[in-house]
């Protein structure tokens, strides 16, 4: 658990440009991207006979659980992937009510970023790569408790003013931006190596792996690693992914708002 990593802007892509694949760090993640051998037949044949493959019948696209109407919500005006920062950027703004609860978002290859660290938000650890913004200023704030050190009250500042700005987004108009830049984001996660892949399916699974985190009667202990980073005491609590165990360091009244604002979420992505 590093005591510098932003905890925030995972929230930031669930919500607008539901996001996880990014074309600045394809060269990371092309190892995802391989297709499926076909097997040669390999029985004696003939001299200078050519051995023909054997025909392998692929595996058919998983069924799509939470289907969009995006091609209607889909805005004919949108930019390439490529060239799509700006106007990204932009709703996102709309949707923020400004800039302010932004600044941590890398703002280059924006929708590929966001798309990648939702993709990855269920992992036990994730690369720097897979990160769509920059860490929290400050580090994790500690008190001597019961059983040892953990992580104090006054940590919940640090990330008050985005759980704040987070659960003021109207999650229907979240829903209208997701549905317009949907053709980019879904380009975007064919982009990491899932050509058979619907990100709607992704980001409600993710979100509801995030519903999933538990809810702490007390602040959890804390202990430095070997390398002086903080870690959860509890082991179970460690090997839980990046998207909990931000849910984890937040204050029980946030993580609930959080909670009750991802269920809005999803129920605004898969209902029409």
């Amino acid at each position: 658990m590093q005591s510098g990593k932003a905890v925030w802007p995972w929230v930031l892509g669930v919500v607008v440009v539901g996001g996880a694949g990014t074309w600045l760090f394809r060269d990371q993640l092309q190892g995802l991207a391989d297709g499926v051998s076909v097997p040669v037949q390999s029985t004696p044949t003939s001299a200078g006979a050519v051995p023909k493959p054997v025909a392998v019948e692929e595996p058919a696209p998983p069924p799509i659980r939470h289907p969009l109407d995006a091609e209607a919500a889909a805005d004919p005006a949108l930019p390439k992937l490529a060239d799509s920062d700006a106007v990204a950027w932009s709703a996102l703004s709309e949707l923020f009510q400004g800039e302010g609860a932004l600044t941590a978002l890398l703002r280059d290859h924006l929708i590929q970023r966001l798309v990648t660290q939702v993709d990855n938000l269920d992992k036990a650890s994730v690369p720097p790569t897979a990160l769509a913004a920059r860490p929290l200023p400050g580090s994790l704030q500690v008190e001597q408790g019961e059983g040892g050190e953990r992580i104090a009250a006054a940590n919940a500042a640090r990330y008050a003013p985005y759980v704040q700005a987070f659960t003021a987004i109207d999650p229907a108009a979240a829903a209208v931006t997701y549905k317009r830049f949907y053709p980019l984001i879904q380009q975007a996660y064919v982009d990491l190596g899932k050509p058979d892949g619907y990100f709607n399916d992704r980001l409600v699974s993710v979100i509801d792996h995030l519903l999933d985190t538990p809810e702490l009667a007390q602040a959890p202990l804390v202990e430095r690693d070997e390398r002086g980073r903080y870690r959860f005491v509890d082991a179970t609590l460690q090997s839980r992914s990046i998207g909990q165990k931000a849910l984890l360091r937040m204050d029980a009244a946030q993580a609930r708002a959080v909670k009750q604002q991802l269920r809005a979420i999803r129920a605004a992505i898969t209902h029409g």
